[in-house]
């Protein structure tokens, strides 16, 4: 504020005049963003599920930048900025559980007022998530099938099933600073799914061990918040479909909430979880 305006208490005029748009759409692409919304119902309520299907998108979007921020920190020996992502991470994971609010009460016929309109989208065809599982080393490969008619989503999403996980950058962390990994687990195979392993879980036994503050133990209870975080959003996920849908097949074929709650049961970076029983 200038010294003129703090003098007569009256607050400077923003600048208001820009040749074509402003600034902060020239940025944030705001006016794209709300016109992407075109409901195929004449349903209310279709609304609020389509704009919060896109805002999962792009939570899905931001956490897999953290991840593969964290990913490359381990990679390079970086484990302050890998700590630094995952905790972003958790708070972009506690906004992205929240989108279930607006649809977490939603009644069967509420729901199936405008489920036609899916026809046989699900959103386990959204490619943004499951980039999101391969980081967490949840790999299958049979999940590319959906996207070969994008070859940009498919080039990525093959990419990434190559690539090594967020867990197996931590797991080869481990090694490196001395924890007694198998080679079969420092060496297998990425593109399939990480199964869990007793030596790394007796590494992991061992840092848990050791004093609170140490720098692997941070990163295992950094890693702990999110595989916390990723279990509560598929419980939350499988809640809101057994209230909307009960336990009619899924859109897009799935079995519904029988495939939800059997992913639901897996845990995320296992041995962070089995450790503790021997801590």
């Amino acid at each position: 504020m200038s010294q003129e305006a703090l003098e007569t208490n009256e607050p400077e005029t923003p600048h208001l005049d820009f040749a074509g748009t402003t600034p902060y759409e020239d940025y944030v692409k705001a006016d794209v963003l709300t016109h992407l919304q075109h409901t195929l119902s004449d349903d209310p309520g279709e609304m609020v599920f389509l704009v919060t299907t896109q805002v999962m998108e792009l939570w899905f979007t931001v956490i897999v930048h953290e991840w593969e921020t964290a990913a490359a920190a381990l990679r390079g020996d970086d484990v302050p900025t890998a700590i630094a992502a995952l905790k972003r991470s958790t708070r972009e994971l506690e906004a992205l559980n929240a989108s279930w609010k607006p649809l977490g009460q939603l009644t069967p016929a509420q729901f199936n007022s405008y489920r036609s309109a899916l026809g046989e989208g699900s959103g386990f065809q959204s490619a943004m998530y499951r980039r999101m599982e391969f980081l967490l080393g949840e790999k299958s490969a049979s999940m590319l099938v959906p996207h070969r008619g994008a070859p940009r989503v498919h080039a990525e999403l093959e990419k990434a099933l190559h690539e090594p996980s967020l867990y197996d950058e931590a797991v080869r962390l481990l090694a490196r600073h001395g924890h007694a990994i198998p080679d079969a687990v420092l060496h297998r195979d990425v593109s399939a799914r990480y199964e869990s392993d007793a030596a790394v879980e007796a590494a992991w036994t061992a840092v848990y061990s050791g004093p609170e503050d140490a720098e692997l133990a941070r990163l295992g209870e950094a890693l702990t918040d999110v595989a916390e975080l990723v279990w509560r959003w598929r419980n939350d996920h499988l809640v809101a479909t057994r209230r909307a849908m009960g336990a009619k097949p899924g859109t897009g074929g799935s079995a519904g909430v029988a495939w939800l709650e059997k992913r639901a049961r897996k845990n995320v970076f296992p041995e962070l979880w089995t450790a503790r029983s021997h801590v």
